[in-house]
Protein backbone atom coordinates (compact mmCIF):
# COMPACT_ATOMS: atom_id res chain seq x y z
CA UNK A 1 0.00 0.00 0.00
CA UNK A 2 1.26 3.44 -1.14
CA UNK A 3 2.34 6.10 1.06
CA UNK A 4 0.43 8.77 -0.62
CA UNK A 5 -2.94 6.43 -0.08
CA UNK A 6 -2.08 6.03 3.46
CA UNK A 7 -2.02 9.90 3.94
CA UNK A 8 -5.47 10.35 2.10
CA UNK A 9 -6.69 7.64 3.98
CA UNK A 10 -5.40 9.75 7.17
CA UNK A 11 -7.12 13.02 6.06
CA UNK A 12 -10.53 11.00 5.43
CA UNK A 13 -9.81 9.86 9.35
CA UNK A 14 -9.41 12.83 10.82
CA UNK A 15 -12.33 14.11 9.41
CA UNK A 16 -14.75 12.02 10.19
CA UNK A 17 -13.75 12.10 13.61
CA UNK A 18 -12.95 15.83 14.04
CA UNK A 19 -15.74 18.25 15.25
CA UNK A 20 -14.79 20.81 12.65
CA UNK A 21 -13.32 23.74 14.64
CA UNK A 22 -9.43 24.46 13.79
CA UNK A 23 -6.78 23.23 16.02
CA UNK A 24 -4.38 24.85 17.39
CA UNK A 25 -0.59 24.16 16.50
CA UNK A 26 0.03 23.94 20.10
CA UNK A 27 -2.09 20.69 20.23
CA UNK A 28 0.31 18.63 18.46
CA UNK A 29 3.67 17.31 19.23
CA UNK A 30 5.52 16.38 15.82
CA UNK A 31 2.71 15.09 14.63
CA UNK A 32 0.97 12.64 17.54
CA UNK A 33 -2.71 13.63 17.04
CA UNK A 34 -4.31 14.38 20.63
CA UNK A 35 -7.65 13.13 19.54
CA UNK A 36 -9.19 10.95 16.50
CA UNK A 37 -5.86 8.33 16.79
CA UNK A 38 -6.42 5.56 15.08
CA UNK A 39 -4.63 2.54 13.39
CA UNK A 40 -4.39 4.04 10.45
CA UNK A 41 -2.27 7.40 11.43
CA UNK A 42 -0.15 5.55 14.13
CA UNK A 43 1.92 3.93 10.90
CA UNK A 44 2.47 7.39 9.28
CA UNK A 45 5.69 9.34 9.61
CA UNK A 46 5.61 12.68 12.03
CA UNK A 47 6.22 14.54 8.22
CA UNK A 48 3.22 12.58 7.05
CA UNK A 49 0.35 13.72 10.10
CA UNK A 50 1.52 17.11 9.51
CA UNK A 51 1.24 16.82 5.91
CA UNK A 52 -2.84 15.13 6.76
CA UNK A 53 -3.83 17.62 9.25
CA UNK A 54 -7.11 18.49 8.41
CA UNK A 55 -7.33 22.36 9.33
CA UNK A 56 -4.73 22.52 6.38
CA UNK A 57 -6.22 25.28 3.60
CA UNK A 58 -8.03 22.57 0.74
CA UNK A 59 -5.90 24.85 -1.69
CA UNK A 60 -2.98 23.93 0.28
CA UNK A 61 -3.72 20.14 0.24
CA UNK A 62 -4.16 20.91 -3.76
CA UNK A 63 -0.66 21.41 -4.51
CA UNK A 64 0.82 18.58 -2.57
CA UNK A 65 1.06 15.89 -4.82
CA UNK A 66 3.31 18.04 -7.33
CA UNK A 67 4.88 19.44 -3.89
CA UNK A 68 5.89 16.18 -2.24
CA UNK A 69 6.42 17.93 1.26
CA UNK A 70 6.01 15.40 3.77
CA UNK A 71 9.66 13.61 1.86
CA UNK A 72 10.98 17.22 1.45
CA UNK A 73 10.66 18.38 5.13
CA UNK A 74 12.33 15.04 5.95
CA UNK A 75 15.05 15.48 3.48
CA UNK A 76 15.88 18.66 5.32
CA UNK A 77 15.73 17.14 8.77
CA UNK A 78 12.88 19.07 10.55
CA UNK A 79 12.15 17.49 13.51
CA UNK A 80 10.48 18.50 16.67
CA UNK A 81 11.43 21.55 18.65
CA UNK A 82 13.23 22.67 16.11
CA UNK A 83 13.53 26.82 15.47
CA UNK A 84 13.10 27.09 11.54
CA UNK A 85 13.64 29.99 9.22
CA UNK A 86 11.28 29.89 5.99
CA UNK A 87 12.79 32.96 3.82
CA UNK A 88 10.56 34.47 1.54
CA UNK A 89 7.52 32.58 3.15
CA UNK A 90 4.45 33.73 0.67
CA UNK A 91 1.56 32.61 1.69
CA UNK A 92 2.62 30.00 4.14
CA UNK A 93 2.21 26.80 2.82
CA UNK A 94 5.23 25.28 4.35
CA UNK A 95 4.65 27.93 7.36
CA UNK A 96 1.89 26.02 8.00
CA UNK A 97 3.38 22.25 7.52
CA UNK A 98 6.31 23.06 9.52
CA UNK A 99 4.43 25.10 12.39
CA UNK A 100 2.86 21.32 12.98
CA UNK A 101 5.94 19.66 12.20
CA UNK A 102 8.34 21.85 15.28
CA UNK A 103 5.55 21.73 17.72
CA UNK A 104 4.39 23.58 20.54
CA UNK A 105 8.37 23.35 21.71
CA UNK A 106 9.66 24.77 18.19
CA UNK A 107 9.40 28.19 16.73
CA UNK A 108 8.94 29.20 13.08
CA UNK A 109 10.06 32.42 11.41
CA UNK A 110 8.07 33.48 8.33
CA UNK A 111 10.15 36.27 6.64
CA UNK A 112 8.46 38.43 3.67
CA UNK A 113 9.28 41.07 2.32
CA UNK A 114 6.86 43.88 1.35
CA UNK A 115 6.77 42.92 -2.12
CA UNK A 116 5.53 39.54 -1.24
CA UNK A 117 3.29 40.94 1.54
CA UNK A 118 1.93 42.70 -1.07
CA UNK A 119 1.40 39.59 -3.74
CA UNK A 120 -0.48 37.25 -0.81
CA UNK A 121 -2.00 39.29 1.79
CA UNK A 122 -5.44 38.19 0.96
CA UNK A 123 -3.74 34.63 1.68
CA UNK A 124 -1.92 35.46 4.79
CA UNK A 125 -5.36 36.98 6.46
CA UNK A 126 -6.87 34.11 6.13
CA UNK A 127 -3.44 31.72 7.13
CA UNK A 128 -3.31 33.33 10.52
CA UNK A 129 -6.62 34.52 11.28
CA UNK A 130 -7.94 33.72 14.75
CA UNK A 131 -4.75 32.89 16.45
CA UNK A 132 -3.88 29.51 13.80
CA UNK A 133 -0.26 28.68 13.96
CA UNK A 134 0.14 30.51 17.23
CA UNK A 135 4.43 28.89 17.02
CA UNK A 136 4.43 31.40 14.33
CA UNK A 137 6.56 34.62 14.41
CA UNK A 138 6.01 36.50 11.10
CA UNK A 139 9.20 38.67 10.27
CA UNK A 140 7.67 41.41 7.66
CA UNK A 141 10.70 43.27 7.05
CA UNK A 142 12.76 43.66 4.28
CA UNK A 143 15.64 40.88 3.61
CA UNK A 144 18.96 43.37 4.89
CA UNK A 145 16.94 43.67 7.66
CA UNK A 146 16.68 40.39 9.34
CA UNK A 147 18.37 40.49 12.38
CA UNK A 148 18.31 36.82 13.94
CA UNK A 149 20.39 35.69 17.29
CA UNK A 150 23.60 34.31 16.14
CA UNK A 151 23.12 30.78 16.24
CA UNK A 152 19.40 30.17 16.98
CA UNK A 153 18.67 28.60 13.87
CA UNK A 154 18.45 24.44 13.21
CA UNK A 155 17.29 24.89 9.46
CA UNK A 156 16.48 27.69 6.94
CA UNK A 157 14.68 27.11 3.65
CA UNK A 158 14.63 29.11 0.29
CA UNK A 159 11.66 27.49 -1.22
CA UNK A 160 10.88 28.54 -4.61
CA UNK A 161 12.68 31.89 -4.01
CA UNK A 162 16.50 31.88 -4.64
CA UNK A 163 15.71 33.34 -8.36
CA UNK A 164 14.16 36.02 -6.97
CA UNK A 165 18.28 37.23 -6.23
CA UNK A 166 18.33 38.32 -9.50
CA UNK A 167 15.25 39.05 -10.30
CA UNK A 168 14.46 42.62 -11.79
CA UNK A 169 10.91 44.08 -13.47
CA UNK A 170 10.75 47.06 -15.20
CA UNK A 171 8.15 48.16 -13.44
CA UNK A 172 10.57 48.21 -10.00
CA UNK A 173 8.07 46.23 -8.09
CA UNK A 174 11.09 43.98 -6.59
CA UNK A 175 13.67 45.49 -4.52
CA UNK A 176 17.25 44.61 -5.05
CA UNK A 177 18.91 41.98 -2.83
CA UNK A 178 22.23 41.71 -2.00
CA UNK A 179 22.70 37.83 -1.58
CA UNK A 180 26.14 37.60 -0.14
CA UNK A 181 24.90 39.64 2.51
CA UNK A 182 21.57 37.44 2.78
CA UNK A 183 23.76 34.16 2.81
CA UNK A 184 25.79 35.30 5.70
CA UNK A 185 22.48 36.56 7.66
CA UNK A 186 21.58 32.99 7.32
CA UNK A 187 24.72 31.59 7.68
CA UNK A 188 25.64 33.45 11.28
CA UNK A 189 21.79 32.67 12.16
CA UNK A 190 22.24 28.51 12.36
CA UNK A 191 23.91 26.68 15.05
CA UNK A 192 26.71 24.48 13.95
CA UNK A 193 25.79 22.04 11.89
CA UNK A 194 22.25 23.66 10.87
CA UNK A 195 20.77 23.20 7.48
CA UNK A 196 20.13 25.14 4.70
CA UNK A 197 17.52 23.72 2.48
CA UNK A 198 16.85 24.83 -1.09
CA UNK A 199 14.44 24.29 -3.56
CA UNK A 200 14.14 26.10 -6.83
CA UNK A 201 12.98 25.56 -10.78
CA UNK A 202 16.15 24.53 -12.94
CA UNK A 203 17.14 26.41 -16.08
CA UNK A 204 19.24 25.52 -18.99
CA UNK A 205 22.92 26.21 -18.38
CA UNK A 206 24.75 29.53 -19.11
CA UNK A 207 22.22 31.25 -19.40
CA UNK A 208 22.25 35.66 -17.89
CA UNK A 209 21.19 34.69 -14.62
CA UNK A 210 19.32 38.06 -14.45
CA UNK A 211 17.14 37.55 -17.48
CA UNK A 212 16.54 34.04 -16.62
CA UNK A 213 15.51 34.87 -13.17
CA UNK A 214 13.31 38.09 -14.50
CA UNK A 215 11.92 36.02 -17.76
CA UNK A 216 11.29 32.85 -16.79
CA UNK A 217 11.63 32.68 -12.75
CA UNK A 218 14.30 30.20 -13.14
CA UNK A 219 17.85 29.85 -12.28
CA UNK A 220 20.90 26.99 -13.02
CA UNK A 221 21.30 24.48 -10.55
CA UNK A 222 25.15 24.76 -10.24
CA UNK A 223 24.64 28.50 -9.49
CA UNK A 224 22.77 28.35 -6.94
CA UNK A 225 25.16 25.67 -5.23
CA UNK A 226 28.02 27.07 -6.29
CA UNK A 227 27.17 30.44 -4.25
CA UNK A 228 25.97 28.88 -1.39
CA UNK A 229 29.15 26.81 -0.65
CA UNK A 230 31.01 30.40 -1.71
CA UNK A 231 29.32 31.36 1.36
CA UNK A 232 30.78 29.18 3.78
CA UNK A 233 28.58 26.39 3.69
CA UNK A 234 29.01 22.72 3.09
CA UNK A 235 27.15 20.67 0.37
CA UNK A 236 25.46 17.86 2.02
CA UNK A 237 23.04 16.07 -0.83
CA UNK A 238 20.70 16.53 -3.28
CA UNK A 239 17.74 14.41 -4.10
CA UNK A 240 15.34 14.16 -7.66
CA UNK A 241 12.06 13.87 -5.97
CA UNK A 242 10.98 17.18 -7.68
CA UNK A 243 12.86 16.51 -10.75
CA UNK A 244 10.97 16.76 -14.32
CA UNK A 245 13.13 15.64 -17.46
CA UNK A 246 9.67 16.44 -19.48
CA UNK A 247 10.40 20.18 -18.81
CA UNK A 248 12.94 21.73 -21.66
CA UNK A 249 13.63 23.97 -19.26
CA UNK A 250 12.69 27.63 -21.63
CA UNK A 251 9.48 27.97 -20.44
CA UNK A 252 8.49 29.95 -17.56
CA UNK A 253 7.58 28.41 -14.75
CA UNK A 254 4.16 29.92 -14.33
CA UNK A 255 3.33 28.92 -18.35
CA UNK A 256 0.24 26.99 -18.98
CA UNK A 257 1.11 23.07 -19.07
CA UNK A 258 4.14 23.35 -16.55
CA UNK A 259 3.28 25.60 -13.71
CA UNK A 260 3.56 22.96 -11.51
CA UNK A 261 5.41 20.65 -12.62
CA UNK A 262 8.68 22.70 -13.56
CA UNK A 263 11.85 20.75 -13.01
CA UNK A 264 12.75 21.67 -9.18
CA UNK A 265 16.19 20.92 -7.93
CA UNK A 266 16.25 19.76 -4.06
CA UNK A 267 19.61 20.94 -2.63
CA UNK A 268 20.82 20.51 1.42
CA UNK A 269 23.31 22.70 2.87
CA UNK A 270 24.85 22.10 6.55
CA UNK A 271 27.24 24.82 8.32
CA UNK A 272 30.29 23.12 9.42
CA UNK A 273 30.73 22.37 12.84
CA UNK A 274 33.22 24.77 14.44
CA UNK A 275 37.09 23.10 13.86
CA UNK A 276 35.75 20.24 12.68
CA UNK A 277 35.49 20.61 8.98
CA UNK A 278 35.50 23.56 6.27
CA UNK A 279 32.72 24.88 4.15
CA UNK A 280 33.39 26.49 0.79
CA UNK A 281 33.22 25.49 -3.00
CA UNK A 282 33.91 22.26 -3.78
CA UNK A 283 35.81 21.10 -6.68
CA UNK A 284 32.99 21.02 -8.77
CA UNK A 285 32.17 24.64 -8.36
CA UNK A 286 36.09 25.68 -9.49
CA UNK A 287 36.48 27.09 -13.35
Amino acid sequence: MSRQWWIVLASLLLVACGNGEQESPTAVEAGIETAGQTDANATLSPYELAVARQSRPEADQLRDATRKPAEVLEFFNVTEGMSVLDMFSGGGYYTEILSYLVGSEGKVYAQNNQAYLDFVKDELKTRFADGRLSNVERMNIAVADLDLPAGAIDVALLILSYHDLYFRPEDGSWPEIDGPAMLSDIYNSLKPGGMLGVIDHNANTGGDKFETATGLHRIEMMVVRCEIESAGFAFDGSTDMLRNPEDDLSAPMFAEGIRGKTDRFVLRFHKPFDGSEEGGPSTECEN
